[in-house]
């Protein structure tokens, strides 16, 4: 009988600590190699991290709750003979934020079944896979909905639990439509849809508490720092334009119903993300970084979006989206801001980019004063897209109309070319045409 640790590992970019949100093992439980013993949150993203040992638990070393450091053990595993552990390679651990979604169990990406695991002594070691995930092929026919009736019945990530937690959504409640009675997002947001349509809604009473304390950890330690940081390093300048969006509506409504972007979610967003992107090479030094020797104006746009999640405000980026289609782009949109909102956004997605869009309009705001993503020269706030009376041609007639606000690092960028910019975004928005130029 043998005993092996645990380590907390780096999940990626040399992340140095972590928050055990929950154990999904317990002392005396068995365990095989890859299936998940815990969640944790680090400063970016939430994590399942697999075993690298088969056994039986003997101990968890953290409680839940509690953050600590890189390298310390977190949990004892016991083993007949050698211990079948495995090592994570530092190249696999950097991408590892999410379980693969790849069936035969459950992995870190890159890093388990499909490519074998690694022992300590250098040899492939057996891998016990956990059950294999349903798929369209080896899924019998079922019901485009399945209730979920009972707590052991009910099939959900660990987001989705957090997102129904968070939302105040029963999922014993829940009609779920994924794949073998899975729970997804959208079923969450739905029930909680209805519930605040056909359920009285009452104001919590106060707290008997008269204060709470609230940890400064985790994301919400890291935008603090990183605000702080850009107020304070970057002197933010600001300009607002008023834009009238009717056409881009009409636009956004002729995609919807178009063949080619057929199941792709479209919406205003992805008109002004390609805007800004046209902009961009029309006036490159706002897709620029400031060093204190130098100024790197980069030919290329990694398109950040600033997604409000549970866990707080992220900005996930989209790599080379100046190669990107329109639809190829409104999938890449859809894909970053799910994973974002699921918390599933690998490190590698909120690292180098190099301007963002944040999308004020979703909560009814008009326009705001964005500050910078660290590193980055510009932002802009897109705000609610509604009616107004709008002077056309010398009369009054009701337009759809928005507000882009834009901050900028003044150390890199002047007021010619703050102008300039927000003039191509805006007219861009007033004439989707322009794209084909």
């Amino acid at each position: 009988m043998s005993t092996s640790q645990f380590e907390l590992p780096d999940v990626g970019e040399g992340l140095t600590e972590a928050e055990i949100v929950s154990w999904r093992v317990s002392p005396g439980d068995t365990v095989v190699v890859n299936q998940v013993l815990v969640e944790i949150e680090t400063a970016k993203s939430l994590v399942e991290l697999p075993s690298p040992f088969a056994g039986v638990v003997d101990e968890l070393l953290v409680e839940e709750g509690q953050t600590v450091d890189v390298g310390t053990p977190i949990i004892s595993v016991s083993s007949e003979g050698d211990a079948p552990a495995v090592s994570i390679p530092s190249e696999v651990a950097d991408t590892a934020a999410g379980i693969s979604e790849e069936g035969g169990g459950a992995v870190l990406v890159g890093y388990g079944l499909k490519g074998g695991v690694t022992s300590r002594r250098g040899k492939p070691a057996a891998a016990k896979p956990a059950a294999a995930k349903p798929t369209a092929r080896n899924t019998a026919a079922r019901p485009a909905s399945v209730p979920a009736a009972s707590a052991s019945a009910i099939i959900a990530k660990p987001p989705i639990r957090k997102l129904a937690k968070d939302l105040g959504v029963d999922l014993a409640e829940v009609v779920a439509t994924g794949l073998a009675g899975e729970i997804t997002r959208d079923d969450v947001v739905r029930q909680a849809s209805q519930a605040s349509l056909f359920h009285n809604i009452e104001t919590p009473a106060w707290s008997e508490e008269r204060e709470e304390r609230i940890p400064v950890k985790g994301v919400r330690k890291a935008i603090a720092t990183a605000m702080v940081t850009s107020a304070f390093t970057a002197p933010h300048v600001s300009i607002f334009v008023d834009v009238d969006a009717t056409r881009t509506m009409e636009f956004v409504a002729r995609l919807k119903n178009s063949v080619d972007f057929a199941g792709v979610k479209v919406s205003p967003l992805l008109i002004v993300a390609k805007a800004m992107i046209w902009a961009v090479r029309r006036n490159p030094t706002v897709n620029a970084q400031w060093t204190d020797s130098e100024i790197i104006v980069k030919h290329y746009v990694n398109f950040g979006i600033a997604a409000a999640t549970p866990r707080g405000l992220l900005v996930p980026n989209i790599k080379n989206a100046q190669d990107l289609s329109l639809r190829d782009l409104a999938i890449a949109i859809e894909q970053l801001t799910l994973k974002a909102r699921d918390g599933k956004t690998p490190p590698e997605d909120m690292a180098n980019g190099t301007i963002t869009v944040t999308n004020i309009g979703v909560f009814g705001m008009d326009f705001a004063t964005p500050i910078l993503n660290p590193g980055e020269v510009g932002i802009v706030a897109f705000g609610t897209v509604k009616q107004k009376p709008w002077v056309v041609d010398g009369e009054v007639r009701p337009r759809f109309v928005t507000t882009l606000g834009g901050s900028f690092d003044h150390r890199v960028v002047d007021g010619d070319v703050v102008s300039r910019f927000m003039a191509d975004v805006a007219a861009v928005i007033e004439e989707p045409a322009l794209l084909l130029d």
